[in-house]
């Protein structure tokens, strides 16, 4: 069955994480082939929301911003208005993938929108996301600290560093996924033309420094509609069994 796409327009965090999890463990209670994937494509008014892993040391200043403790994997983000937030909720058992594949899927998805608006988007090892940089966002030379397939080698490994080289980078898209009982919730966010400022405000997915971009800000001016109907469309090809 193909993935039903919803289209939720502005909704509050809290009510929708909620939904999720009421979708989710509701779905484990039918045989798999009743329950349709869902993919909701929404925004949310100004929110930051802590992953698992995060740390109360990387949001500085949350001011009069509500702060939210989550279930999905990673760090601190912010979502606001003029964001495309994508929640994929798929079973994963039934699709025939599992979840680093998953990510990637998702990865592959945004670098696919950002290409349709002109932009080349970048992977980097060890940090889920989407970034581009700054100086030349639509060059096409590929990152030097890309995600690379290991082969077999006599050399001596070089092992990656700690914290990735962000410098001459803006990240995107962020994303922030939970499994449970193989199926997914929470997502990917795209920046399109929003408020950056409350980014300020926190380290960034928990990197210090990081700086936070969107497609206004790169000089790519679409409506969040357009945007929103271009990553869902591309998602629902790339989630795909």
């Amino acid at each position: 069955m193909p993935i039903d796409i919803r289209h939720l327009g502005r909704v509050d965090y809290l009510p929708t994480y909620a939904a999720m999890q009421e979708f989710t463990s509701q779905r484990g209670l039918q045989p798999p082939s009743d329950v349709r994937d869902q993919l909701w494509i929404c925004e949310h008014p100004p929110v930051f929301t802590q992953g698992l892993a995060g740390k109360a040391e990387h949001i500085f200043n949350p001011a009069d911003i509500p702060v939210v403790q989550t279930n999905r994997g990673g760090q601190v983000t912010f979502h606001g208005p003029g964001q495309v937030v994508a929640y994929p909720l798929i079973d994963l058992k039934r699709a025939g993938y599992f979840v680093k594949e998953y990510v990637y899927r998702i990865e592959e998805a945004v670098i696919r929108t950002l290409l349709y608006f002109g932009v080349t988007g970048h992977r980097v090892a060890g940090a889920p996301g989407i970034y581009v940089r700054l100086e030349d966002p639509a060059g096409h030379v590929p990152l030097e600290q890309r995600p690379k397939k290991m082969v077999l080698t006599t050399e001596p490994v070089v092992p990656p560093p700690k914290q990735p080289n962000f410098t001459g980078l803006g990240k995107i898209a962020q994303i922030g996924i939970k499994v449970s009982r193989n199926c997914t919730y929470h997502g990917v966010s795209l920046n399109v033309a929003m408020d950056l400022e409350p980014f300020s405000r926190i380290n960034p997915c928990g990197y210090s420094g990081l700086q936070t971009v969107d497609l206004s800000t790169i000089g790519v001016s679409v409506g969040w509609a357009e945007a929103a109907d271009v990553l869902s469309h591309k998602l629902a090809t790339y989630l795909a069994p």
